[in-house]
């Protein structure tokens, strides 16, 4: 028996990997978060599998039907939004198998960040303006930030930010980066990125909130910061520049 968590994408249902589609098929037990997996990823679910939807569960009862699975011997998939790799507690939930002795995988999914940048079509590193991405987020009930990490010192070094689970505190944040980034830089806010029903702001660190406050988000969107999401005039990167010499275009090792 073994727990396969799954990162299940952004929300559009096609955006899960193959690998992860297959898990869930072959899996008779289903836990999945459904305050944000979207239901059409059930469809790949075999008649007759256990589904439970965790969102009203605390980790005990997660635990709970993690024991219940092993004893009964039966593979468990564990549908998570996004990828795993970030803000998803899967940190506690294997702390939990190791010690129960419950073996478990990790499939990767699609992270939201890539799914906001697909929706405004945005490439977030470009040639000689931005060759970072800061994933970050504000502090909340859940989850204190720690002191060395404040966005002023990300925002510090210019780089791209994509602030995830903050936008409650948008003009907040809006107003500690603007001594950074000035207040004409581009900003962006992507609601729902890849669901029927996303959302997209463009405008400035001095102007989207506005533009927000006039369509007003409560959850579920993240928040793009930097130079590349407004910038034409950059240089090409070299990767393709025809006197680039490299081992796989008849160039030097």
């Amino acid at each position: 028996m073994t727990v396969h968590f799954i990162g299940a994408g952004p929300g559009a249902p096609d955006l899960i990997t193959i690998r992860g589609r297959d898990l869930i098929a072959c899996s008779p037990v289903c836990l999945y978060a459904g305050s944000l997996i979207p239901a059409a990823l059930l469809a790949h679910c075999a008649p007759g599998t256990r589904i439970v939807d965790t969102a009203p569960l605390s980790l005990e009862g997660i635990e709970a039907e993690f024991r219940r699975a092993h004893a009964a011997g039966q593979d468990v998939s564990r549908l998570q939004s996004g990828d795993l790799s970030i803000w998803s507690a899967l940190g506690e939930q294997i702390r939990l198998l190791d010690r129960l002795g419950i073996p478990y995988t990790v499939t990767p999914g699609v992270p939201s960040f890539a799914a906001a940048a697909a929706a405004l079509c945005t490439e977030l590193t470009l040639p000689a303006l931005t060759q970072s991405v800061v994933l970050t987020r504000t502090g909340g009930r859940a989850s204190a930030m720690p002191d060395r990490e404040q966005l002023s010192a990300y925002a510090a070094t210019g780089a791209t930010l994509a602030i995830h689970l903050s936008i409650h505190k948008l003009d907040a944040v809006l107003a500690e980066l603007i001594p950074f980034y000035g207040v004409d830089c581009p900003a962006a806010v992507v609601v729902r990125a890849s669901w029927p029903d996303e959302r997209v702001f463009r405008g400035t660190l001095s102007s989207l909130g506005a533009a927000v406050a006039a369509d007003p988000v409560e959850r579920t969107a993240l928040i793009l910061v930097g130079p590349v999401l407004g910038s034409a005039d950059f240089r090409a990167s070299a990767l393709y520049d025809a006197d680039y010499h490299r081992r796989f275009r008849g160039g030097m090792a």
